[in-house]
Parts: structure tokens; C-alpha cells; sequence
């Protein structure tokens, strides 16, 4: 009599077998900065980072931001002179394709002339080619006493006739709808949080309810986003705030010491868990910083401390 092969044993679905390894998530896009030896040694910034440049009047944090976009934009009209701008850090990186500039009392002319009298060669340049400037000023002097014609709103403010094309939330909604405007992977830098925390009618909390909403929708949109803001401008328990309420904080100081005959910028990455996770334990003190017309900020040394 013949006999039947014994049938292979078959597992039940989802029984005794181990499901299969997920796959690992891909680290989120790394965006350079464009100051070259920081970009070196951290590999650049997350994409979709607030980032607040803090520090005392003149320490370079404005000088920051504008390095950032000029080398970016020069990278971007020329990509062969990557060495030039972005210095020997390869990535892969992601790049952003323009520069959003939110200034919230100065003009696009204003901006201009100030990086024409600071910096020389093609920095202006690049920056008139790829600075894309929204004055905020109506809104920011909206209801103050400053004239209208200082402040180009459209009628003036002590006449009684009513604003015309004047947003009517204040200044905090009028930096919201422009960042809201911005298209995905560009620069952003918001100039600045100084003239938001001392400016009449604006509420902390709501401040830093739009802080804390920015950083969630960055994210979304990659790119990097730099808040400028000068050091104690605001109360300690506000200052604070702030900084808890973005990804990473720059801080910028001048610095003395008995060895040297004049001050000296540094710079130093007080907050931001993806860079300095990743940063040797010998590079976790300042970055001493130069600012030149022809090379805008660079790094020139480490110091403990």
C-alpha cells in the first residue's frame, strides 16, 4: 500500500516567527551653516532647526547670520566653489535655495547699505541677488508715536484718520503670516527678537507660544531658521524662556584675557542636543571668532572652558 509523504509543518501566521527588523530611520537632512570649521566639526545643523544667535551688542551674532547666507547663496550660484565658501565639509548636506530676510524696523534699502559699508568683495552682491527682505515696519510701529514718514506707514499716526493696509494683530502676527508665507528649504532669519521683547504691547507668553509653534512647524519645511537676539534685553525668567523654547542657542561674547592687548569675540554652542551629541568632548568649549570685511566671521581657535 502506498503512503503518503508526511506534509511539512506550517506555522500558523504570526506564531513562533520573529517579525522582520525594521528598517532603521534615516537621520534627518544635516544643513550647513557656512562658517566653515564649525561645519567641519558638527556636520552642520538638522534641517528644520530654530536656532537663536544670542549675545551681547556687537559679539557677532548678526555677523553669523549674514556669513550663513552669503556662503550658502555663494555655494548655491556656483556649486564648483564649494571649497571656497563651505571649506572642506562634504555633508551630504541639504541646501537651501534662498534667503527669507523678516526684518521687523528696517527697510531693504537700510539692510543693504549697512552689509555695503561692512563687507567687500562679492558679499553685497550675493546678498542684493538673494535677499528677499519683508519689512515689517507698519505693523511694528503701527501705534507708536513715531511719524509715518520716518516709518513709511501709510498715513500719520496722530492725524486720526484711520491706518490703511495695516495689520490690526500687531507685530507678532505680522511675523507669523510672513514666516507662514515662506516657502520650504530656505534660510530664515528673523531680525530680530530684540525689537519684539521691548516693544510696547507685546506679551511674553505670546511671544513664546509663537516660538514654540515655529519650532514644531520648521520641521516641516526644512531649511533653518535664525532668531536674533541680544543678551539681556528682556527679564532673566523671559530670557530663559526663550532659549527652552528653541532647538539651539549660539551664544556670542566678548572676551579678555591677561594674554591678549585687545577684546575678542567667541562664540559658544550653549544648547543643541543633535550637535553636541555628536561633537568630541575636546571641541565642547567656545570657538574664539574674527569678523572681517572680506571674509565675514570665522573661527580661529578652541578654548576650554
Amino acid at each position: 500500500m502506498a503512503t503518503e509523504s508526511p506534509r511539512p509543518f506550517v506555522l500558523p501566521v504570526g506564531v513562533g516567527r520573529a517579525a522582520p527588523p525594521a528598517p532603521a530611520p534615516a537621520h534627518p537632512a544635516r544643513v550647513p551653516t557656512g562658517v566653515p570649521d564649525f561645519d567641519y566639526l558638527t556636520g552642520g545643523l538638522p534641517a528644520g532647526s530654530v536656532v537663536l544667535l544670542f549675545g551681547t551688542a556687537g559679539a557677532g551674532h548678526q555677523e553669523f547670520a549674514l556669513t550663513s547666507a552669503v556662503h550658502l547663496m555663494g555655494r548655491f550660484d556656483e556649486p564648483r566653489l564649494h571649497p571656497v565658501y563651505l571649506g572642506t565639509a562634504k555633508g551630504p548636506f541639504a541646501y537651501p535655495e534662498s534667503v527669507a530676510y523678516l526684518s521687523t524696523s528696517r527697510s531693504r534699502d537700510q539692510i543693504l547699505d549697512e552689509i555695503r559699508s561692512a563687507f567687500d568683495g562679492s558679499y553685497p552682491a550675493v546678498l542684493e541677488r538673494h535677499l528677499r527682505v519683508q519689512d515689517l515696519s507698519p505693523a511694528y510701529f503701527a501705534d507708536t508715536l513715531v511719524p509715518a514718514s520716518w516709518s513709511a506707514l501709510p498715513n500719520r499716526l496722530l492725524s486720526g484718520a484711520p491706518l490703511v493696509n495695516v495689520p490690526v494683530d500687531g507685530p507678532l502676527r505680522a511675523v507669523a503670516d510672513a514666516i507662514d508665507g515662506v516657502a520650504p528649504n530656505q534660510l530664515v532669519i528673523v531680525d530680530s527678537l530684540t525689537d519684539l521683547l521691548v516693544r510696547r504691547g507685546v506679551e511674553a507668553t505670546d511671544l513664546l507660544a509663537l516660538l514654540k509653534g515655529l519650532r514644531r512647524h520648521a520641521k516641516e519645511w526644512g531649511g533653518l531658521v535664525y532668531l536674533v537676539l541680544t543678551e539681556g534685553v528682556a527679564p532673566p525668567a523671559v530670557e530663559q524662556a526663550v532659549l527652552d523654547s528653541v532647538d539651539g542657542v549660539l551664544h556670542f561674547s566678548w572676551i579678555a584675557s591677561p594674554s591678549h592687548s585687545h577684546r575678542q569675540r567667541a562664540m559658544l554652542i550653549e544648547k543643541f542636543l543633535p550637535v553636541l551629541a555628536r561633537l568630541p568632548a575636546e571641541y565642547l568649549g567656545r570657538f574664539v571668532i574674527q569678523v572681517s570685511a572680506r571674509s565675514g566671521l570665522v573661527t580661529t581657535q578652541y578654548e576650554r572652558v
